[in-house]
């Protein structure tokens, strides 16, 4: 047995040298504290509620407490009750956040949730000093909000390029946690382009950001502003090891209008659209699951007008693909109302150009939602659609009017495979196997054709939207 078999050490060869770039510290933030700490604020809001107080100067909610339980109260003379009379407003403290200052001449940038609802904004500078600030305007889809302080020769942010900013790169805030004054923090990028569901792609990052942060910035190595801190995913309140901020491309645009306007004006064409799944791009022949799917158009709307349809694929817009179905609502937002734009669809197996007028973003804009179309009596089901659990009708003219489509069967019923691929009563089948239905006979044609050793994929109109269905044929 030799001595390396029983776990004897042994020397090991020399290791090259490695070069002065491998070698790698951890970054000092002192520089950055130092050039960007100035341009951080500190913003208190309040806000105009009811006095509190009343007779014999006692509590109100103690006042309260003896109406409720009809206990006279002390001191108090009983008198006939009187309509009440509106209680004087005062002031009362609202929130803490944080922001920086945009330009030398007073431009502060924040949060929206950071003053809404504010009467009262204070601007407090590094150096102590404290101004009274005017909102300039707010977006809430943002989360974006400009407020303007009377100073001169500030000391402004640098706004850095976020399409350069790297996951895995440093990166610093600095806020007001729990209204803790210039207090910093720093982490990495772990995301970019994240996807919350909101209006926004955020920068994910594991810098430690808590109540009173909103607002502050998230600054690179270059001491370059690239993001607004806003969210945190918390279970508990608290930072989490998770934090999200607007970044600054999308904040300037918005910043920009309300500087101008005091509001943002956003194009859109009128489409509810969902994500395009893996199964449903290969069986539509798509391949790639790319783009948007069109799940509902909404009447009258420039998507209407320029021909877009219910279960078609936006893949690019304005020459630009769109890889996930959020990208779409973005670049739209992005282009000025009344702009002719380049959208094209993938519909039944073909890409087709479209050109469409983009309209204007409505506040608290409603769509009315369709009603369900009427029962019909007389289901028809041929042997190839038995076998999928179907029973399918005509539509009728009213129907079909009612609904806005010039085509399709009504599902009657639906059991085995198309009761679990989802298909239920009164959904409309506007297309199998990338063949428009007309009716029953192209119905009946259209699955006769296609291949039951497939998935068979169905574009099902259900009120107001269509999604495409895949039925896996019972073998």
């Amino acid at each position: 047995m030799t001595v390396a078999s029983v776990g004897a050490i042994l020397p090991l060869p020399a290791l090259a040298q490695a070069p002065a770039t491998a070698v790698r510290g951890l970054p000092d933030f002192t520089e950055l504290v130092e050039q960007v700490g100035p341009s951080v604020v500190n913003i208190r809001t309040s806000e105009k509620v009811a006095a509190r107080g009343g007779a014999s100067g006692m509590d109100e909610d103690m006042l309260e407490f003896f109406r409720r339980f009809g206990v006279p109260i002390p001191n108090m003379p009983q008198r006939p009750q009187r309509p009440q009379q509106q209680q004087p407003e005062e002031e009362q403290p609202r929130g803490v956040g944080s922001g920086f200052i945009l330009t030398q001449d007073g431009y502060v940038m924040t949060n929206a949730h950071v003053v809404e609802g504010a009467s009262e904004v204070i601007v407090t500078l590094t150096d102590k000093r404290e101004f009274k600030a005017k909102i300039i305007g707010s977006d809430k889809r943002t989360d974006v909000a400009v407020v303007k302080i009377e100073a001169t020769g500030l000391p402004a942010v640098k706004v850095g390029d976020v399409n350069r900013l790297k996951v895995g790169e440093w990166v610093m805030a600095i806020g007001s946690p729990f209204g803790l004054e210039n207090t910093v923090t720093a982490g990495i990028v772990s995301a970019k382009q994240r996807d919350t569901g909101e209006y926004i792609p955020f920068i994910q990052t594991d810098v430690a950001i808590n109540p009173g942060n909103s607002g502050g910035p998230l600054i690179n190595m270059r001491g370059e502003v690239v993001g607004i801190n806003s969210q945190i995913y918390s279970r508990s309140g608290g930072f989490m090891g998770i934090s999200f901020a607007i970044p600054m491309d999308e904040a300037i645009r918005v910043s920009d209008q309300l500087r101008t306007t005091g509001k943002v004006t956003r194009g859109r064409i009128g489409v509810q659209i969902g994500a395009v799944t893996k199964d449903v791009a290969e069986s539509i022949g798509l391949g790639k699951a790319q783009g948007a799917l069109v799940s509902a158009v909404e009447a009258g709307s420039p998507a209407e007008k320029a021909g877009i349809e219910p279960g078609d694929v936006i893949t690019r817009y304005e020459g630009k693909a769109i890889d996930k179905f959020g990208d779409l609502p973005r670049m739209v937002g992005n282009t000025k109302p009344g702009t002719k734009s380049a959208i094209t669809v993938f519909r039944r197996g073909s890409q087709r150009d479209l050109s469409i007028t983009i309209a204007e973003v409505e506040p608290d804009e409603k769509t009315a939602a369709a009603s369900a179309p009427a029962e019909e009596k007389t289901p028809k089901a041929s042997a190839a659609a038995q076998q999928l659990g179907l029973a399918v009708a005509e539509l009728t003219e009213a129907q079909k009017k009612e609904l806005k489509v010039k085509g399709g069967v009504r599902v009657v019923s639906a059991e085995g495979a198309a009761a679990r691929a989802g298909l239920r009563e009164g959904d409309v089948l506007l297309a199998v196997a990338n063949t428009e239905v007309s009716g029953l006979k192209s119905f009946e044609a259209a699955l006769a054709k296609a291949d039951k050793a497939k998935p068979i994929n169905l574009l099902v109109r259900r009120g107001e939207w269509a999604q495409y269905v895949l039925i896996r044929p019972t073998r």
